[in-house]
């Protein structure tokens, strides 16, 4: 079935519509909430927002060529670049690829060519230090990608497994609060420079003070990326709902 079919058998259509027009925003909302709670905040961070950010981390990571393992508040990054990354991350976009064939999905062929790009150059045409300066950038950047991409997967055909496992209610909820987490800093702060207690030097510090970025280059590099997800996602729930919407019951005229 193609990704923008909808399975006609879906029992309540107009539940679905509603669920698609307002599951999203309302899950940005609950989770600034959290955000401006003192303790909502250190729950959203300690049981979901640390583990995108450690996850994005590790994802740059890998398109960089290191066999980056995410941890609790720490990624474990080793110093050189390696085969096995490249290989397993290759390997998958390719499968991407393949898998667009076999089901004639442009959209997944387009996707995994993408990825293997990414890859190529990550790989091969950066410097060891724009990797280090990527990976360490993409904690917070790769948690408002991450929870972006988690939160469209609410959008999946009525259909799909996500739906009938509940799956993308969980994913809605850690997404929302990765993006908000990670974005709110950078628009209200306080930036977190200093020191992170066994772990080292945060994110921020090392991208000012040891990486050569500004303060100023630091908040709006992170902004425009936050700006730039909030785009892609409000693309995303327009184009689900308007489907959605198409696929209501016709009511017969009077």
């Amino acid at each position: 079935m193609a990704s923008d079919d909808y399975d006609h058998s879906v029992p309540n259509p107009a539940l679905e519509y509603r669920l698609r027009l307002f599951a999203v925003p309302a899950a940005i909302v609950l989770a600034l909430l959290f955000h401006a709670s003192p303790t909502g905040h250190f729950l959203q961070r300690t049981f979901l927002s640390m583990i995108v950010h450690e996850v994005g981390h590790a994802v740059t990571a890998w398109w960089c060529g290191y066999a980056a393992i995410p941890g609790l508040w720490k990624t474990l990054i080793p110093e050189t670049r390696g085969l096995v990354a490249p290989l397993v991350v290759f390997a998958g976009s390719g499968a991407l690829i393949y898998l667009g064939v076999v089901t004639e999905r442009r959209a997944m062929m387009v996707i995994g060519g993408v990825l293997a790009a990414l890859a190529l150059v990550g790989t091969v045409v950066i410097s060891r230090g724009t990797a280090t300066v990527l990976i360490t950038f993409g904690g917070d950047g790769g948690a408002m990608v991450l929870g972006t991409l988690l939160m469209m997967t609410f959008f999946v055909p009525p259909d799909h497994r996500l739906v009938a496992t509940h799956l993308r209610w969980g994913f809605l909820v850690i997404g929302a609060a990765a993006y908000v987490d990670s974005f709110a800093t950078w628009i209200w702060g306080p930036i977190p420079f200093g020191e992170i207690e066994g772990v080292g030097a945060s994110d921020p510090s090392r991208l000012v003070d040891e990486l050569g970025w500004t303060q100023s280059q630091l908040v709006h590099r992170y902004q425009w990326l936050g700006v730039a997800c909030f785009i892609a996602l409000a693309v995303m729930w327009y184009r689900a709902v308007r489907i959605a919407k198409q696929e209501l019951p016709v009511e017969p005229a009077a």
